[in-house]
């Protein structure tokens, strides 16, 4: 989503109750919840088994940009930029390398920018209106086209992306792009359509401020007031008139520079002046268009759409065109950004969602839980307020609207999101997704210009990133230039992340919760520890999340209700393999027994059991 000028503004959320239909376990005098997600495997399931995807975020424009004499603010000549043909092969590859099974490329499509291209018969923007002198990804130019600065012959841009489309496919990758369904630039005006398309607003009725057939809002009679020049007074103004309402649901003509005011709002038949009621008979023209915006995309072989602000369009539109896109196209995904619990199960059910953000649920938990403000105890009231969706969350602990881990604002450390990433990518059967350069440590403390020294990397500037940068160097993609930390950083993220592709019992198999079996326990810190079991045919897991400071000698107690419903045989000495580290051993496990286990700080184990 478009941030709120150099702000994420914070989501307040009421967690969900947990609910009576998830079974319940007793241990002395207390009833606590401890999840089970059970899976037959029978024969036929064993045929169906389906690979965990692991998506990698990366920004675009930043990838491979060779420049790093960069200046705050400065201009694509200045800065430098990334290219699409900057991922070869051999860069796919080494992503591929980490585990990854889908790439999402945010950014591709053409979007608002300072960069003038009108000598390619790209209309040129107004600075008023554009953040940053790259410009926002989330405002839209033309939804049909590529944008410029990802070209190295703008002209053939779309065949630019073809050939990065061919390249990430026959590497083995699935390809993910943005859908921004919910706003465009202030300035939208497609050169790239179809034939036979008509533009966006190109045949509303302006005099009015709603009707379902018009594209956008209106503020009848009203010019465009509130934004400031926030770029250089010496720019001509902006003229808007009628004034459009603004993408974060402004209907007045006064946005500021803490609104989305480089966008307007798309009209999907909600005439939210009047009670928000809908004029869904007959089918809202916006309907229509972005329904065949996403089918253009998906026959070129786009493998996915992460749906930008998804709650901010109405369900029934996503009832309505999800569909049809997947009738035509039945192994396209759909993820949504959305932030509201209440809606959730909506947008699953209804909107024909495959997947779902985790940000105000697991996301905030274990940022809460590294940061030292929170128990790990409560990552178990956080699945079960999900109440059986778990399997249709998307899971990160970083993207491009968040800090960065390692930043200031957030951990100060790489090391501290270790056992969160082993908590985030383990405890379901749901995609996992990470964002370029956390797997080096990347801190995001750069002041880049627009975005300023926030600890997320730039969406609105011209730069590179310092410590990607050092890794692809001159196309190399070497450790030979990281410091010890981005070398530790990324061997634990490519060992993690293939862990959860490749092992079973992660990607389809069934979840246990030991957190009520070890709360009380005098040694097991239920505060700094987070403990789970996941199980497929004769393979089990015993993972363990240390959140502390200091290493631990920690007792995970083996209730007896696991080896019941898991059926885990009662032997009482099995051989294990630590996937993490490599080693072997074996270990005493016997029901309502403790497994003693050794632990480094911000670290975990992941204990492959043969049964």
């Amino acid at each position: 989503m478009p941030v709120l000028s150099f702000k994420i503004t914070g989501i307040i959320v009421i967690l969900l109750m947990w609910t009576s239909s998830f079974t319940q376990a007793k241990t002395n005098n207390s009833t606590d919840c401890f999840y089970v997600d059970r899976m037959s495997t029978t024969m036929s399931d064993k045929n169906d088994m389906k690979q965990k995807i692991i998506i990698y975020q990366v920004l675009t424009r930043l990838f491979g940009n060779p420049c790093i004499n960069r200046i705050p603010d400065g201009s694509i000549v200045e800065n430098g930029c990334g290219k699409m043909n900057y991922f070869t092969t051999k860069a796919l590859k080494q992503i591929k390398s980490l585990g990854i099974t889908h790439i999402w490329y945010t950014g591709l499509i053409e979007h608002a920018t300072q960069t003038d291209y009108s000598r390619y018969g790209i209309n040129k923007d107004n600075p008023i209106i554009v953040k940053g002198k790259a410009g926002s990804p989330y405002a839209i130019k033309d939804y049909y086209n590529i944008d410029p600065d990802l070209a190295e012959d703008v002209e053939n841009r779309m065949e630019e992306f073809n050939n990065l489309l061919k390249r990430t496919h026959d590497v083995g990758l699935k390809l993910i792009i943005d859908f921004i369904p919910n706003h465009v630039s202030r300035e939208y005006h497609s050169n790239s359509r179809p034939k036979g398309v008509k533009d966006l607003g190109e045949d509303d009725d302006n005099s009015v401020a709603f009707s379902n057939q018009n594209n956008y809002y209106y503020i009848p009679n009203t010019k465009l007031e509130g934004i400031t020049n926030l770029h250089d007074v010496n720019q001509k103004p902006y003229i808007e008139f009628p004034a459009k309402a603004t993408g974060n649901d402004r209907f007045d003509a006064y946005p500021n520079s803490s609104d989305w005011y480089e966008t307007i709002k798309l009209n999907y038949g909600v005439d939210y002046l009047n009670n928000r009621t809908k004029h869904f008979d007959p089918i809202p023209n916006t309907w229509i268009k972005m329904r065949d915006i996403l089918l253009f995309w998906a026959k070129k072989g786009v493998n996915g759409f992460r749906c930008d602000m998804a709650e901010m369009v109405p369900v029934e539109f996503w009832e309505w065109a999800i569909p049809q896109v997947k009738q035509e196209y039945p192994e396209v995904i759909f993820i949504a950004e959305i932030y509201n619990p209440g809606e959730y199960k909506n947008y699953i059910y209804r909107g024909q969602f495959d997947y779902l953000y985790d940000k105000v649920g697991l996301y905030d938990t274990l940022k809460s839980i590294m940061c030292g403000y929170e128990s790990a105890s409560v990552i178990s009231n956080r699945w079960q307020s999900l109440g059986g969706i778990e399997k249709k969350m998307l899971n990160f602990l970083e993207n491009h609207d968040e800090q960065r881990i390692a930043s200031d604002q957030f951990a100060g450390s790489p090391y501290k999101g270790f056992p969160a990433m082993i908590v985030s990518a383990c405890m379901n059967t749901n995609p996992m997704m990470i964002y370029f350069g956390q797997e080096l440590g990347e801190r995001g403390m750069d002041n880049e210009g627009y975005s300023g020294r926030d600890g997320r990397t730039t969406i609105f500037d011209y730069w590179s990133v310092d410590s990607y940068w050092r890794w692809q160097i001159q196309g190399k993609y070497s450790d030979k230039k990281l410091s010890n930390v981005e070398k530790n950083t990324r061997e634990f993220y490519s060992k993690l992340l293939n862990i959860c592709k490749d092992e079973k019992a992660i990607s389809n198999g069934e979840f246990f919760d030991l957190t009520y079996a070890n709360k009380g326990s005098i040694k097991y810190n239920e505060h700094k520890q987070y403990s789970f079991l996941r199980k497929y045919d004769n393979e089990l897991l015993l993972i363990v999340a240390n959140f502390d400071s200091i290493p631990t000698r920690t007792e995970v107690s083996i209730p007896a209700h696991a080896f019941e419903y898991l059926k885990i045989p009662n032997n009482v000495e099995f051989k294990y393999q630590e996937l993490i580290s490599g080693t072997d051993g074996k270990l005493s496990m016997v029901p309502d027994g403790k497994v003693t286990i050794q632990l480094e700080p911000y670290s975990g184990k992941i204990i492959k059991i043969k049964l």
